[in-house]
């Protein structure tokens, strides 16, 4: 392995956890027959896949069938990549993403790849080879239309919101679920680079030069810091449902006819509208790239049904699930009640969360692989649509509200550049 390390979590010392390289994975597998039996007998390839900032991730085939699906490790480094040693951070984070599999596995069969388990000494996942699919971020990126995929993921939140929330699982029961789903660091992460840092002068920000202007006049919008504090509270307080935590295009993978939900490792007890907020957030980083790149109608067309086709699905399939809810109390007045403010607030995170992508830390290629002048022309127009999303959800109150905001800014003249 790339060497011994010894990660600590809170009091305890983790001496046996060791990073896990090239060389290494096939041994590692042969010290695990469940999962090595999931392979064919022979040598094995490796290859390392990971470009988040946060794990390593391997892709595990056969030398001698290498188009044969093969078996994905997933291990969680005690750092962010980006920053090596100089930003640590616990291992701990892949029991809340085996927790999650393992939750979401008990009631959702649509979206989740095979979990084949976790090793809880060496911080590692085995799942599914989804080596067939591609990220949904770079396939919009591409262009290209995978129909369904909107839908399936708000059946998801949905599945997420009935299930793991006090609608479909008993009170006591939830509640214990919910203190052993307790996330601190990583949650920790979303409130800093999501809620906090980008509205103010920070070393994790930044941005093109020409949006100076505009990102002065952010951080000086004391109307819309106060927004972002409320909406922070909530993420902070509102333990709803057990929710993926970190929903965006990226941690989706397309492709003949499936749609797969991954990296659940953000997974926390928490408003139910953050993960729509996260999904609409790249459906209008999306829906601009396209426009700065005169995409075709249809494409065009087919990103800015993303958000009404998340939303319609989420709504039917809570509809659909809701005369199994364990408490009665909760009636159908309720529900409408719950998805009106659901909507409402998805609006405002979807702000915070296109924010953070165009001013903050860990900017997107939808936007960063655009060339000058349009990428600052794009990141303007997506500042200006999370700033009216944060600032005025409470007034759009509905999606199709909102994604008409976003559609009127992506048409707009961007304001404030200086090139």
């Amino acid at each position: 392995m790339a060497g011994r390390l010894t990660a600590t979590e809170g009091d305890a010392t983790v001496s046996a956890y060791e990073p896990l390289d090239l060389a290494a994975v096939e041994g590692y597998l042969d010290g695990r027959p469940a999962w090595r039996s999931l392979l064919p007998d022979g040598p094995l390839t490796v290859t390392e896949v990971g470009d988040g900032n946060l794990n390593l991730v391997f892709i595990v085939r056969s030398a001698a069938e290498p188009e044969r699906s093969g078996l994905v490790l997933k291990q969680s480094l005690p750092w962010v990549r980006v920053f090596g040693a100089g930003w640590p951070l616990t291992v701990e984070r892949a029991v809340h993403e085996a927790h999650a599999y393992e939750r979401y596995g008990a009631f959702e069969h649509e979206t989740l790849p095979a979990y084949h388990g976790f090793d809880a000494e060496q911080y590692a996942l085995a799942i599914e080879d989804l080596s067939g699919l591609r990220v949904w971020r770079a396939a919009l990126n591409d262009g290209e239309i995978h129909p369904g995929a909107a839908a399936a993921l708000g059946r998801f939140v949905a599945r997420l919101a009935f299930w793991t929330s006090d609608v479909g699982t008993p009170a006591e029961e939830r509640k214990r679920q919910q203190a052993a789903a307790i996330n601190p660091e990583l949650c920790r992460i979303t409130e800093d680079l999501v809620f906090t840092q980008p509205y103010f002068e920070h070393e994790h920000n930044h941005h093109a030069p020409a949006l100076d202007g505009l990102v002065q006049e952010v951080r000086a919008d004391a109307r819309l810091r106060e927004e972002v504090s409320v909406l922070k509270h909530a993420f902070l307080t509102r333990g709803e449902a057990l929710i993926h935590g970190d929903l965006h295009t990226g941690s989706v993978m397309v492709g003949g006819g499936r749609t797969a939900v991954i990296d659940p490792e953000f997974a926390f007890y928490g408003p139910v509208a953050f993960d729509l907020g996260a999904l609409w957030a790249n459906a209008a980083i999306a829906f601009v790239r396209a426009d700065r790149l005169d995409r075709p109608a249809a494409f065009r067309e087919h990103v800015a049904a993303i958000l009404p086709d998340s939303w319609a699905a989420f709504t039917d399939e809570l509809r659909r699930l809701w005369p199994s809810r364990v408490d009665r109390s909760l009636d159908d007045a309720f529900r409408e009640r719950w998805t009106a403010s659901i909507a409402r607030d998805a609006i405002g995170f979807a702000g915070v969360k296109a924010m953070r992508r165009m001013i903050g830390f860990a900017h997107v290629s939808d936007i960063e692989t655009l060339d000058e002048p349009r990428r600052s022309s794009a990141a303007g127009a997506v500042i200006a649509i999370a700033r009216r999303l944060i600032r005025e959800r409470d007034a759009l109150a509905t999606p199709a509200a909102a994604w008409q905001v976003v559609v009127a800014e992506t048409a707009a003249p961007t304001r404030g550049l200086a090139f």
